[in-house]
């Protein structure tokens, strides 16, 4: 059984203050919530309290600060936490290079992580299709106005990724995200 320690009560303070005021893509759910589902799937599949507290953070470099926010990480949560976070960042640049280069390059990336990578990265994967196909049920089309592709390029992504994280080890999680990838495939007629 995994102990969570205060360390993981201090990174969901981190998480908390360095997304404040975000919310999740065409909603207003606190960014936070995503952050947590992470936290709880890779706790679920068996993950430690380092990959706990890197759900946590997995989007905290990319979406706030870059590398300088990698290295403050490093410096609190420690080398392995920075090294899973540095694995689930698809971008450093600001502005982001176009959706469809960087998450090519991302699905190539996927097919050599490690084993605590790979569970986080899948994670967070599960917990973003499963909100795919829940909001497709829910709202329809009309979601795909949330991103910065057509829906055949969000779907051929994670067809991808599925394919790139099987290459990796695969496992229960990537399992339980081609279930979801091939929901989404049927919601959508295919």
């Amino acid at each position: 059984m995994t102990t969570l320690t205060q360390r993981f009560d201090e990174a969901v303070r981190y998480a908390r203050e360095v997304h404040a005021g975000q919310s999740r893509k065409g909603s207003h759910v606190p960014y936070i919530g995503h952050l947590l589902g992470v936290a709880s799937i890779v706790l679920d599949a068996g993950g430690n309290e380092d990959e706990a507290i890197a759900a946590l953070l997995h989007d905290a470099a990319e979406d706030c600060g870059g590398r300088p926010r990698l290295e403050d990480i490093r410096g609190r949560f420690g080398d392995a936490v920075a090294r899973i976070v540095e694995d689930c960042t698809d971008s450093w640049e600001t502005p982001k290079k176009p959706w469809a280069e960087r998450k090519q390059a991302y699905a190539q990336h996927a097919r050599t992580l490690s084993p605590a990578s790979l569970r986080v990265s899948a994670a967070d994967k599960v917990h973003n299709t499963y909100a795919i196909l829940r909001d497709l049920r829910n709202d329809g089309d009309a979601l795909w106005s949330r991103f910065n592709a057509s829906a055949d390029d969000v779907l051929a992504y994670y067809q991808a990724l599925v394919r790139s994280y099987r290459e990796a080890g695969g496992g229960k999680l990537v399992d339980e995200l081609a279930r979801i990838v091939r929901g989404i495939e049927r919601e959508m007629g295919y």
